[in-house]
């Protein structure tokens, strides 16, 4: 290669690639000791490492810390490879890395120390939430402007998914951590009060949440389907304008389901009605882009039997329908009626962050790690299959023991005396629980067992190998 050639930037892809992996197990340690927690709640040592300050340190870790460096390596290593040109600004990039972990660790510490976005009276999160939001417009400037100077004309559809994202989650985080900051305590002790209130607040965090679902965990890692699951299998998209179709379905749908996790509140009925109704349209684009993705390996279905990254790949889909169609059921009224506040819904979000989520980010950085680090493939190809049976092992463990678990407490709750009494109490209904969350213990450990191993095969890989950036490809003529 000549000294003149232009080579992509796979340093910061190869930075968060490795970062995923690390987080992925300090995030899933944290779910393994809360979840420990619920069978023996003596290993609540309060106040810092109780449960209350542990699970919100768990969700932050496995979505932005995990999921979110598994996004910016994939979109960094796709918007390049598929605009031919290397990234805007290694500067910009390098800028975007440190300041990802800055905020990782900065939640880390914050949250065991209780110190957090209460709505109406928040101390020291406003500074957090600025980083944030610089970073991500940083990405921001990063992303689009590779993707403007791409030196080929067409936009491939995963971009447009990892765009969405970044769009999406900016909105998203603006709406949410619109906080009026009180600086004349001091600056060191920097506090804020919440510009929302009451059932307005309700129904902003929910718009929040249920979109951080649909955008960062959805929209994102469809961006990953779409370039991981045809390089794996060596075959194109099943259907490209299927694909256009479901994005465009997706992004404009998920904006507007939010409600649905307001049933039975203060909120409008009109809009708890409304989140239903959109959350049901969703199964549509929902599935035809699940269909999109499994149908890819028409032609190549012989490869699932030898390749352990397909395995994880074509899992993740199965996953992804799974949790899409469980998803809108559990939006109609009466059903919400029987799942809300129970380990349904811990089951359901589940199957949707460890089947869908993590599994999509497993396989698209078995495929990545090997290109990174100059090697032809992993270490070790059997320790990913082991990873794969070990990791689905555990998911149905967890799901399924949450399903019942769930779906008995509701049916507990709900069971009422000929007088009109309850039939039972709520401590009948957590005895009932306890073998159940002993099994979810079980099957989350066996998910983090998962994730050692790939550290073990990503390290050993690293190793062996070496890491050198690639040169840009020239563009392939297209015949129609």
């Amino acid at each position: 290669m000549s000294e003149t050639q232009t080579t992509y930037n796979y340093k910061v892809v190869r930075q968060f690639a490795v970062m995923t992996v690390i987080w992925a197990i300090v995030g899933m340690l944290v779910g393994v000791v809360i979840a420990a927690q619920l069978v023996w709640p003596e290993l609540n040592l309060a106040p810092w490492l109780s449960y209350g300050r542990l699970r919100p340190l768990h969700t932050n870790a496995v979505i932005f810390a995990f999921g979110g460096c598994a996004l910016f390596a994939t979109s960094y290593y796709c918007v390049q490879r598929t605009s031919h040109t290397r990234i805007l600004s290694d500067g910009l990039a390098a800028f975007t890395f440190w300041g990802w972990q800055l905020v990782i660790l900065l939640a880390a510490l914050s949250l065991p120390l209780g110190i957090t976005t209460g709505k109406e009276y928040a101390e020291l999160e406003w500074p957090i939430d600025i980083l944030i939001t610089l970073v991500w417009v940083v990405y921001a400037v990063v992303f689009f402007g590779t993707i403007a100077k791409r030196t080929v004309k067409h936009i491939y559809v995963a971009n447009w998914f990892f765009g969405a994202m970044i769009i999406a989650v900016a909105l998203l985080h603006l709406g949410n951590s619109a906080e009026i900051p009180v600086i004349a305590e001091g600056f060191l002790t920097p506090r804020s009060y919440s510009v929302y209130a009451g059932v307005q607040d309700a129904m902003v965090q929910w718009w929040y949440g249920h979109n951080a679902v649909g955008f960062f965990l959805t929209a994102g890692f469809l961006g990953m389907m779409y370039y991981f699951v045809p390089k794996q299998a060596g075959r194109p998209v099943y259907s490209y304008r299927l694909s256009v179709v479901h994005f465009w379905a997706l992004i404009f749908t998920y904006m507007w389901a939010g409600p649905h996790h307001l049933h039975y509140t203060a909120l409008p009925d009109w809009a708890q009605s409304l989140g239903m109704l959109f959350s049901l349209i969703l199964l549509a684009p929902s599935w035809g882009g699940m269909i999109n993705g499994i149908m890819t390996l028409s032609g190549a279905w012989h490869k699932l039997r030898d390749d352990p990254v397909l395995k994880f790949l074509v899992t993740s889909l199965s996953f992804y329908g799974m949790s899409t169609f469980e998803g809108p059921m559990m939006s109609v009224k009466s059903v919400n009626a029987l799942s809300h506040y129970t380990d349904w819904t811990v089951g359901h979000v589940h199957s949707g962050a460890l089947g869908w989520v993590a599994m999509v980010s497993v396989g698209s950085l078995y495929y990545l790690l090997p290109r990174l680090f100059g090697r032809q493939q992993m270490y070790s190809v059997k320790l990913i299959t082991v990873h794969f049976w070990v990791s689905t092992i555990g998911i149905v463990l967890y799901v399924a023991s949450m399903w019942i678990a769930g779906v008995v407490q509701g049916l507990m709750w709900r069971s009422l005396n000929a007088d009109g009494t309850l039939q039972y109490s709520f401590a009948e209904a957590v005895k009932f629980s306890y073998p159940f969350w002993s099994v979810r213990l079980l099957g989350g450990t066996l998910f983090l067992v998962g994730m050692i191993i790939m550290a073990y095969n990503m390290f050993r890989t690293i190793a062996a190998g070496t890491a050198e950036d690639a040169p840009v490809l020239a563009p392939v003529a297209q015949h129609a």
